[in-house]
Formats: C-alpha cells, sequence, structure tokens
C-alpha cells in the first residue's frame, strides 16, 4: 500500500476548533445521503497537516448520544477526503487505576446500544467487516504520545462500554459491566466505531475521564454537572494533544489494513446489488463498487 498525506477527521466537543490555532480555517456545510450530520466541518490546517473538525452533538451540545447521526458523521468526513479518524470523548471509570483526569486511549469495545443505526449496510448490500480490533493501534499510539506531551495521564489500551444513555447507569449495571471486563463507561463510542471501519478510516478514541461510575458503595452517583466542570478544565489539554498530534505524525502516511477492509467484506452477488444503496454509499464504499 502506497504512501498519502495524513488527512485527519476530529470528532469531538463543539468547541473543540475555537482557538486550537487551525490555519486558513473554514467552516464548511456538509450533507450525507445517511441524513443530516451534527453540524457544518471546521477544516484547516496544523503544521502543515489537514485537519478536519466535526462536533458530535452539535453546536451548543443540543444532540443527545441517541440521536446523534452517526452514519451521516462518518459519511461526511470521508466525502472530506480525510484518512484517519480520532475521537475525543467524555468517559466514566470501572476501574480505581483510571481516575478523573486520566485519559484513555480505547481499544476495545462492547456494544450495549439498541436503538442506532449500525451499519451503512443493509438489504441489497450486504458486508461483513472485521471488528476483532476496532481502534488503529498505529494511530492510537500516536495520540496517546501526543497526550502524554500535553501532560496528561495515559492509560493506554482500555474496554469501552457503550451504553445507549441518556441517563446515566443504575450501579447494578455499573458492577455488571465490572464483571465483564470494561474498564470505561460512556454513551457515543459505538456505533461510531463500527461506522469508521465500514468506511475504510483507521479509528482511535482518546477518552477522557470525568467521573467514577456508579460501582463504588461509599461514593454518590454520577452528576452531569460534575461531569461537565471536568471536561471544560481539560479542553486546554485536549486541544493541546491535537496539536501535538499534528506534529508528531509521520511526513509521509503508510498504508494501513484498515484502509483495505471492504475488500473481501462485500457478500451480495453484483447483479443482486440495491443500485440506490449503492449509490448512498460512494462515499464509504466506493473503491469496492467502481
Amino acid at each position: 500500500m502506497s504512501g498519502r498525506q495524513w488527512h485527519i477527521g476530529v470528532i469531538g466537543g463543539s468547541g473543540l476548533a475555537d482557538g486550537i490555532g487551525l490555519e486558513t480555517a473554514q467552516d464548511i456545510a456538509v450533507c450525507s445521503p445517511f441524513g443530516a450530520p451534527s453540524g457544518p466541518v471546521t477544516t484547516g490546517s496544523l503544521g502543515g497537516v489537514r485537519f478536519t473538525f466535526l462536533a458530535r452533538h452539535g453546536a451548543g451540545h443540543a444532540i443527545p448520544p441517541s440521536s446523534v447521526n452517526y452514519r451521516a458523521n462518518i459519511d461526511v468526513l470521508k466525502r472530506c477526503g480525510v484518512s484517519d479518524v480520532i475521537a475525543l470523548s467524555a468517559i466514566g471509570s470501572l476501574r480505581e487505576a483510571m481516575a478523573p483526569g486520566h485519559m484513555v486511549a480505547v481499544d476495545q469495545f462492547i456494544d450495549r446500544t439498541h436503538a442506532r443505526a449500525n451499519s451503512f449496510f443493509g438489504p441489497g448490500l450486504v458486508a461483513h467487516v472485521s471488528l476483532a480490533d476496532p481502534a488503529c493501534p498505529r494511530l492510537s499510539a500516536l495520540l496517546a504520545d501526543a497526550a502524554e506531551g500535553a501532560g496528561a495521564t495515559v492509560h493506554r489500551g482500555g474496554c469501552y462500554v457503550a451504553i445507549e444513555g441518556p441517563q446515566f447507569s443504575t450501579r447494578a449495571e455499573s458492577r455488571m459491566y465490572r464483571q465483564w471486563g470494561a474498564d470505561v463507561i460512556g454513551m457515543t463510542g459505538m456505533p461510531e466505531a463500527r461506522l469508521a471501519r465500514e468506511a475504510e478510516l483507521p479509528y482511535a478514541m482518546l477518552a477522557m475521564v470525568t467521573d467514577y461510575d456508579a460501582w463504588r458503595d461509599d461514593a454518590a452517583g454520577v452528576e452531569a454537572a460534575d461531569v461537565f466542570a471536568l471536561m471544560g478544565a481539560n479542553a486546554a489539554v485536549a486541544r493541546n494533544a491535537v496539536r501535538r498530534l499534528a506534529a508528531s505524525l509521520p511526513a509521509v502516511r503508510e498504508g494501513s489494513p484498515i484502509d483495505t477492509a471492504l475488500t473481501h467484506a462485500l457478500a451480495t452477488a453484483p447483479q443482486a446489488r440495491d443500485g440506490r444503496l449503492m449509490a448512498m454509499l460512494d462515499a464509504v464504499a466506493g473503491r469496492v463498487l467502481r
């Protein structure tokens, strides 16, 4: 696989791109055949590397986790030409060692969501991608290095259980997830990571611990105000990590196996494929449908 230029898509908070120092920044309204994305993208350069930002919850955090159009968000990033996607997210901790204020480079997911479109494919065009290792190890390592350089305490690896929300989990659920082997908990990692893989986009998540979920007997449950306060306090660290990532990327992006995740994934015979769905997938799967 030959090298190409880096173009990093960033999915995060609504104010993440503000003050990060993007050169030639532009806000661009984007559209997708899968519906409306969370909002416009902000694109520009950091240290000579193209970055495109998308606020997962829209301007002013108006979109709850279950209503985020994850398919449209990934689709428009693919249409913008991004080569890789990093996700910045808030999480609760299920492990004592992963303390509030720490960051976790997530490498595994358990999907407990149930009300979200979780694939670009469907009747008329069936595909099965491998998701054994949902996070890109190369991108995750670069992102973890950047966060450590920004002064964060980073845990390299962790299993993220994605819940539907918008409520936080019960104590019984929180303890069950610990028994399952989950390390952190959030509401947005899935189906985002699934869809990135279907779109052949290497994906890495740097998640900030905001609380110890509800599993500790001697502590109160999670309160949104505390979560938001810690997120705001650590916004500068997240911006610094993104800037450091830009500075640390190799000059040439060597190919990744994820770039060709769909090569052997399509199950539907060409003569049985749905033309309308094929047209919708011109960005996501155009490489294998042409």
